[in-house]
C-alpha cells in the first residue's frame, strides 16, 4: 500500500467529508474518491458508507483505521528520528515542569537529549501548576510535564509518566496530622487553601466543593503560588491537597502530609500544543518518556 493511500484513507476517516479531506491534502475531491475506490478494490469491500448527506466508516473501515493509525504514526516518528540523527535537528526547546521530581526528570532527559542532538538547546522552566496550560497556549514553553487539566483545548496529552498518590496537607498541630490516612470526607473539616488564578474546572478536580457524600467543603484563602499556599497551611489557616511525593521536597516546619485512603491518584503526563509538530518536540518528548524512572504507563505511540 502506497503512503498517499494510507494518508488519504486516514484523513477521510478523520474528516468524513470528501471536500474537506481534499483541502487538507491539497488535492481534488475526485483524486480522494479515486484513491479510496482503488483501495477498496484491493481490500475487496467498502471502507466507507457514502450518501448525499453523509460519509461513514463501515465496521471493516473502523477496524482498518484502528489498526493502521498507530503504525502510520510510528512510521512518521521513525522518519523524523532518522532525519534528526543526521544533524537536521537544531532547535531551542523549552520544557516546563511543575513539581520537583518532574524537574529532576527534565534535567536527566535534557542531558540524554543533548548528547543525541548537540545542535539543540533545552531550556527547563519551572511553571506554577495552575498556569502550565496558559504557558503552553502563550508559547512560553513548548512541552510540559504536569497534571493534565480538564480543559484541553488545543493541547495534546502524550504518555503518562507517573501516577502520584494524593495527600491532605494540614497544620502539624491539627488532629488529622496524627492520622495514618484521611478520607475525602475529611475535606469538610477545615478550609481548603488554593493558588489564586486556578481554572475552575481544573481546581474542582483536586479541590471539590463537596465531599463524595455531599458535605460542603469550604474554600478559604488563596495565595499567589505554591509556597504561599504552604505558608498559609503552616500558619493554621486551612489545608490543601498535594501529591504525597511532594513531602520530601517541600517539607516545612508546621506541616503534615497525610495520604488519602480513597482518592484516585493524579497522573503526570507530557503535554504540548496540538499545532506544534516540530521534529525537535517529538524527539524531546520521546527522550523524556524513555528517561522516566520506570513509572511510564503507556508508550509514545501518539506522537
Amino acid at each position: 500500500m502506497e503512503r498517499y493511500e494510507i494518508e488519504t484513507f486516514l484523513a477521510l476517516a478523520d474528516e468524513l467529508h470528501f471536500a474537506r479531506t481534499a483541502e487538507r491534502l491539497g488535492v481534488t475531491p475526485g483524486r480522494v474518491s479515486q484513491t479510496i475506490k482503488a483501495l477498496e478494490r484491493r481490500i475487496g469491500g467498502a471502507l466507507f458508507e457514502r450518501s448525499s448527506r453523509h460519509v461513514r466508516l463501515t465496521p471493516v473501515g473502523e477496524q482498518f483505521r484502528d489498526d493502521l493509525a498507530p503504525a502510520h504514526q510510528r512510521m512518521l516518528c521513525a522518519l523524523a528520528d532518522a532525519r534528526a540523527a543526521y544533524g537536521s535537528l537544531g532547535e531551542v526547546l523549552r520544557i516546563g515542569f511543575t513539581a520537583p521530581w518532574s524537574g529532576e526528570l527534565v534535567l536527566r532527559s535534557a542531558e540524554t537529549f543533548l548528547a543525541r542532538y548537540p545542535r539543540c538547546t533545552v531550556e527547563p522552566h519551572e511553571v506554577a501548576y495552575h498556569l502550565v496550560v496558559t504557558a503552553l497556549w502563550e508559547r512560553q514553553i513548548d512541552v510540559a510535564v504536569a497534571v493534565p487539566p480538564v480543559d484541553l483545548t488545543g493541547i495534546t496529552v502524550g504518555p503518562v509518566l507517573s501516577r502520584e498518590r494524593l495527600a491532605l496537607v494540614v497544620p502539624a498541630s491539627h488532629p488529622l496530622a496524627r492520622r495514618e490516612t484521611v478520607s475525602l470526607e475529611d475535606l469538610a473539616l477545615l478550609p481548603l487553601v488554593t493558588a489564586c488564578g486556578m481554572p475552575r474546572l481544573w481546581g474542582d478536580r483536586l479541590f471539590p466543593s463537596r465531599t463524595p457524600l455531599g458535605l460542603p467543603v469550604e474554600h478559604g484563602l488563596t495565595a499567589g503560588g505554591w509556597q504561599g499556599v504552604l505558608l498559609l497551611v503552616a500558619a493554621g489557616r486551612g489545608a490543601t491537597v498535594a501529591p504525597l511525593r511532594s513531602e520530601p521536597y517541600q517539607a516545612r516546619a508546621g506541616l503534615a502530609y497525610v495520604p488519602f485512603e480513597d482518592a484516585d491518584p493524579v497522573e503526570y503526563a507530557l503535554m504540548w500544543r496540538t499545532d506544534n509538530r516540530s521534529a525537535g518536540l517529538r524527539a524531546l518528548a520521546r527522550t523524556v518518556a524513555d528517561t522516566s524512572d520506570g513509572q511510564l504507563m503507556r508508550r509514545l505511540d501518539s506522537i
